[in-house]
């Protein structure tokens, strides 16, 4: 042990200081040190510290001040051989704290200054102890986090951080290729070889994200020791090779970097603030970049616990590995893979014979209404062509015209039949009542548009072959027939015979010459790309197209049924009026078409309503909440037709309904997508600044005071009237995918449910208070009304995917969600909103968006993104995986999958709902609709 020895000048303190060694036997108390009482108590401790520290090898230099009878220890500082490892500091601060607690004459002899030494040395001592300790804990966590990255999440995690998106690896064979994609724009943008530090992201394929490339430029070119602007082919090529490095540690070092833009190894609170804007910038999500500074603070408190005020390498990676750990919610299961091929292997056909029978015992199953509908068609068509063919033959007529007159007459019969059937598929209110019925197990409703288009097409081959037999085979015969010929029907012409031009100036060619122009017409603005505003044309033959060219163009059918009555009066070959039939076919149908204009006309009148608010919402979308109609019953997925006389007395625009029936109040949300809509958004926001809102199941009485001061234009209501959605209560499971604002018609029936489950609750806790008083509960039971005939709800589990691509949707339906995850206690209702316009979550734009999601969702229970409790994902849903989770969950189940949106996912669906049926133990059955 070596001991530092000093004194003063003055008379009271020596000048004197100097340093020496003890050794070992001199340790033992035969050496004295002169000085204030208990001096000589000093050795023998000494001599205890000796044999300690020969034990450990642990040296320590004590300075001492010697002040005439005072000995005052000044610093016991650790002091070590330059061949010896340094000694820990926890030794060297008991030591020195022992020597104090066991001499305290040290102290209380001292001089104000020597006290105030001695205090900031202990400060000192204890702030070298909190910052050991404090490293040590940090230390400990780098450790665990070293021995967790072997885990399964973490080699999930591993995968993930790429700067090339995994779509545009996919499409390339290999790298070679992708880098001779980056050469070509190499040559396009660059100027005397060297490309711009602006136009590197559209080099390397981020086109969309030019600034988030920029941020990856310049930690490259810091990697380099360099500040440029400009690179050339051969930088460029270095900077492409480290970007597409397949190790994930390059990958990861590479984000460190742009965020450590002092390139001191650490990361503030600023430096994150500044990566989290760049994320939000490069997935257009402006919202999160007002909140950057809160989420960098978040990310700073769980990653730095000891407020150090930067983080490491390690620790970035510790978050980006551990993110599956904080998605406790709305996450797909570990599990459901395990269970899915379980329940494949168990269902899986091991032969090809059977795999053939159960792919047909699958189709009919999913088809067998489509399929006997179609055929008892097809074959009612073959009867009435059949013998109309056959009564012709025997007439004298066939004699004159041959086969042409026996095929025109037989297409003129399926024609009746047919104008009759296209007028059933668009009686709405008699569908809607069918649907009802045990009726619906028979006929598929929900293809009564497709049947309504098939139709049509054999209206149209049936005019094809009948008028086309007509001219071109019948009229000719006629005119060029012999006299004999003639005679035999020449008292059908009244004895004359008629020319070519008589036959199409009569009555029957008028006629028919017009219903074939109109129906022209109608047919040609139906089709979908006219329909769908697809046909481009110059002006002003760009007013044929669109909805209303076909709304208008299809109101000309009814002239025709008129000309057809006319047509079927007037015939060439028939005077019997009981053989005239055609009014026989469309009479009862065309009555039924004219009751249901009718009774909707008058309907509209009477449900007139109030518009009690107007929300204006994000994604070009409004609400209206409207005033439910006296008597006014619906189902959650219905919709109904809305008219604004102010704009158009004629127009009417269907909408889902997304209010609950149990609601009292009605409401829609519409998409702005064409001049009506946009009108109509005029009229009831003029003069008006209506924040966005969303509308609880609370009651809306003051809105209706409010708004009956006020006027407002008109709106008038018909429905409602039915739609696939409304069978959700035929399953026990649900899966509802909505596509942007295809969710309307789900959000009705999300809002049933929670209703029904509400009341369900309090129905238990009604019944479980009446049993504490038996009397009472006797006596409420017989005489609570309806209280056994009440039906139970069906439906035990519902899965919602809704699907948008952009991230103000969430606030069209923000009430919703959190009444769901508020009051929904069982479970029953799982919700999946994924968001497509920001990258894959593991795209490294998107990288560090996710770690915030999940630690805000964790800790606050709240999405960034939705602002809801329900968790966004990013991308695209797997459906294949969407699938087997719910086969996996519900075996042997019927699972009923309801889809409204654009129909190209619909053929995806609905082909996993074949090949899941098929493979699996439960049945997965279709139902779409299209916006």
């Amino acid at each position: 042990m070596r001991l530092s020895a000093s004194s003063g000048s003055s008379s009271k303190r020596s000048n004197y200081s100097r340093s020496f060694d003890l050794p070992e036997d001199d340790l033992d108390g035969s050496t004295t040190i002169c000085g204030g009482g208990g001096g000589a108590m000093l050795p023998i401790f000494l001599n205890g510290l000796g044999r300690q520290s020969n034990n450990s090898q642990d040296l320590v230099e004590v300075t001492l001040e010697l002040e005439d009878d005072s000995l005052v220890v000044c610093s016991v500082t650790p002091t070590r051989d330059e061949l010896q490892p340094p000694p820990r500091l926890e030794r060297n601060l008991s030591i020195t704290s022992r020597i104090r607690r066991k001499f305290p004459w040290l102290r209380s002899s001292s001089s104000n200054a020597s006290e105030t030494a001695s205090e900031d040395e202990a400060a000192a001592a204890a702030a070298a102890e909190e910052e050991n300790t404090i490293m040590s804990a940090r230390d400990a966590r780098r450790m665990k986090a070293s021995l967790q990255r072997s885990g399964s999440n973490a080699q999930q995690a591993l995968k993930g951080l790429r700067f090339i998106s995994k779509s545009t690896s996919t499409r390339a064979c290999d790298s070679e290729e992708l880098w001779r994609k980056v050469e070509s724009r190499f040559r396009k943008l660059a100027k005397d070889g060297l490309l711009s530090r602006e136009d590197f992201g559209e080099c390397i394929g981020m086109v969309d994200s030019k600034e988030f490339a920029v941020g990856i430029f310049d930690a490259l070119a810091r990697r380099r020791r360099q500040k440029i602007a400009r690179i050339t082919k051969d930088e460029l090529r270095d900077f492409w090779l480290q970007i597409s490095d397949q190790s994930f540690d390059a990958r990861l070092q590479i984000f460190f970097d742009m965020a450590d833009s002092n390139e001191d190894g650490r990361i503030t609170r600023e430096e994150i603030q500044e990566l989290i804007m760049l994320s939000a910038s490069a997935n257009k999500l402006s919202k999160l970049k007002e909140q950057a500074e809160d989420y960098a603070s978040l990310i700073m408190e769980e990653l730095d616990p000891e407020k150090l005020g930067y983080i490491e390498l390690w620790q970035l990676e510790t978050l980006l590995l551990q993110r599956d750990n904080y998605m406790n919610y709305s996450r797909p299961l570990s599990t459901a893979s395990v269970g899915w091929s379980q329940n494949l292997g168990s269902f899986r056909p091991k032969n090809v014979m059977r795999r053939v029978t159960g792919t047909v015992r699958t189709h009919i199953l999913e088809n067998w209404q489509r399929g006997w509908i179609l055929m008892l068609w097809f074959f009612v068509m073959a009867g009435l062509f059949a013998w109309k063919f056959n009564q012709y033959r025997n007439r004298a007529a066939f004699q004159v015209m041959g086969y042409c007159v026996a095929t025109a007459k037989g297409a003129a019969e399926t024609l009746k039949l047919n104008m009759a059937l296209i007028l059933l598929p668009v009686c709405r209110n008699t569908l809607t009542w069918l649907r009802s019925t045990r009726a619906r197990s028979l006929i598929p409703f929900d293809d009564n548009i497709n049947f309504h288009k098939t139709i049509a097409c054999a209206i149209a081959i049936g005019i094809f072959i009948h008028a086309g037999t007509h001219l071109a085979c019948d009229f000719p015969r006629i005119i060029n027939s012999s006299p004999e010929g003639f005679a035999l029907i020449a008292s059908d012409f009244g004895n004359t015979r008629p020319t070519y031009k008589g036959l199409l100036s009569g009555v029957e060619g008028v006629t028919g010459i017009a219903m074939v122009v109109l129906m022209a017409i109608a047919f040609t603005l139906a089709t979908r790309g006219f329909r769908r505003n697809l046909v481009k044309l110059p002006a002003p033959f760009n007013r044929l197209t669109g909805f209303n060219a076909f709304w208008y163009s299809h109101h000309l059918l009814g002239l025709v049924y008129i000309l057809l009555l006319v047509h079927g009066t007037c015939l060439f070959l028939t005077q019997e009026w009981d053989q005239k039939t055609a009014w026989m076919y469309i009479s009862v149908p065309l009555l039924l078409y004219i009751a249901e204009r009718s009774l909707r006309t008058c309907r509209s009148e009477h449900y007139s309503v109030k518009v009690l608010k107007v929300s204006v919402l994000p994604g070009n979308v409004f609400s209206l909440v409207m005033s439910k109609p006296q008597g006014f019953m619906y189902e959650s997925g219905q919709y109904i037709f809305l008219q604004c006389p102010t704009i158009s007395p004629f127009e009417w625009h269907p909408f889902s309904i997304t209010s609950a029936p149990g609601d009292d109040y009605l409401s829609v949300h519409i998409r702005i997508v064409g001049d009506w809509t946009q009108e109509l958004k005029r009229i009831f926001t003029e003069g008006t600044h209506l924040p966005p809102s969303i509308i609880g199941p609370a009651k809306l009485s003051t809105l209706l005071r409010q708004k009956e001061q006020t006027s407002q234009p008109r709106l008038l209501v018909d429905g409602p009237y039915g739609a696939p959605a409304q069978y959700y209560k035929n399953y026990d499971v649900l899966l509802l995918v909505g596509l942007g604002i295809g969710a309307t018609p789900f959000i009705s029936i999300l809002r049933d449910l929670l209703n029904n489950t509400t009341e369900e609750q309090q129905d238990s806790t009604t019944e479980t208070s009446r049993s504490d008083d038996s009397l009472n509960s006797f006596t409420s039971s017989n005489v609570t009304p309806g209280s056994g005939n009440k039906k139970l709800q069906r439906v035990k589990s519902a899965h919602f995917y809704w699907v948008t691509r952009e991230p103000g949707s969430f606030e069209w339906f923000k009430g919703v969600m959190d009444q769901v995850a508020e009051m929904d206690h069982k479970g029953q209702i799982e919700l999946h909103n994924y968001l497509t316009s920001v990258y894959e979550e593991h795209d490294a734009r998107s990288t560090l968006i996710t770690m915030v999601q999940a630690l805000n969702h964790a800790k606050h229970g709240v999405d960034i993104l939705s602002g809801t409790r329900v968790r966004t994902h990013f991308a695209r849903p797997n459906w294949k995986e969407v699938f087997a989770k719910i086969a996996s969950k519900h075996p042997y189940a019927t699972v009923g999958v309801f889809y409204c949106g654009l129909p190209v996912l619909a053929k995806e669906l609905k082909k996993l709902c074949h090949d899941l049926s098929h493979k699996t133990s439960t049945r997965f059955e279709f139902h779409k609709e299209y916006f």
